[in-house]
């Protein structure tokens, strides 16, 4: 079970215990990103802090950007759609439309043709690459959960685009190694990592050897939901994250821009 979703249970199977600890004094205590109220609620940290517009309908500014700015596919509408009506619990793990769009556009400036995904879910993002990329280019697309790519394949076809999405359920970093194994380093235009926090900076270190000189690396949730900045949070997505920030920080091998999309987003191009 990914380490995430064990978090979640550990936090589910005790958030009674806590709030009851909690109700005599009439507290709410944050504890790894958790919020617990003495109300027996527990938020997670992407319901304290989210900036993806699926996800915060309330707030102006998004609402604006996406008014003024998104041009979202029908086939990608409703996909997005149909994956937080089914996957209530993980429609977090979706990738915004706004930032996806974001995404077609540097593989427009890229000439993009091979592109590797690191955490596939159900599919938008890779469907909204593969619907830019020449009728030859692919998406190597990596995940460990079966269901979300079977519920979303369906999408995929209707886009027309299953013949690009090379869909390797399996551990992302076996994925990565066999993709080293057949010669095809420095062959990728864009890497976008959106998987396990804990091991991003691994996931980086092999993605820069795939990628060429020029290409460019996508590390998503660099805010993990605001964790990154808070000194008292201390868990292993929020530390792995803050790791490969600083390392990518620091690495004279690339140039950089972290952005606030979404729930922040750093580009790396190879130098």
């Amino acid at each position: 079970m990914p380490l995430l979703q064990v978090l979640n249970q550990v936090i589910a199977n005790n958030a009674l215990v806590i709030a009851a600890s909690l109700s005599a004094l009439g507290a709410t205590v944050t504890f790894a990103g958790y919020k617990f109220s003495h109300r027996g609620e527990v938020r997670k940290p992407w319901q304290n802090q989210n900036k993806k517009s699926f996800m915060c309908d309330n707030d102006p500014q998004i609402k604006y950007m996406i008014d003024h700015s998104l041009r979202e596919p029908e086939i990608l509408a409703s996909l997005r759609k149909d994956t937080v009506t089914t996957f209530k619990d993980e429609a977090f793990m979706l990738c915004p439309p706004e930032e996806c769009q974001f995404f077609t556009i540097l593989l427009k400036l890229l000439n993009a043709k091979k592109v590797i995904e690191i955490g596939t879910f159900t599919g938008y993002n890779a469907v909204s690459m593969a619907l830019i990329l020449p009728e030859d280019g692919k998406v190597v697309a990596c995940d460990i959960e079966q269901k979300f790519a079977d519920f979303g394949r369906m999408y995929w076809k209707s886009a027309g685009v299953n013949h690009k999405i090379d869909f390797r359920l399996q551990p992302a970093m076996k994925t990565l190694d066999d993709l080293l194994e057949a010669g095809e380093a420095g062959t990728y235009d864009f890497v976008f990592i959106d998987a396990d926090k804990v091991v991003m900076t691994e996931y980086y270190e092999k993605s820069l050897q795939l990628i060429r000189r020029g290409g460019i690396i996508a590390l998503d949730n660099v805010m993990w939901y605001g964790t990154v900045y808070d000194p008292s949070v201390h868990e292993p997505f929020t530390d792995g994250t803050r790791a490969v920030n600083v390392k990518v920080k620091n690495d004279d091998r690339v140039d950089i821009s972290m952005l606030l999309i979404a729930d922040g987003v750093t580009l790396v191009m190879k130098k």
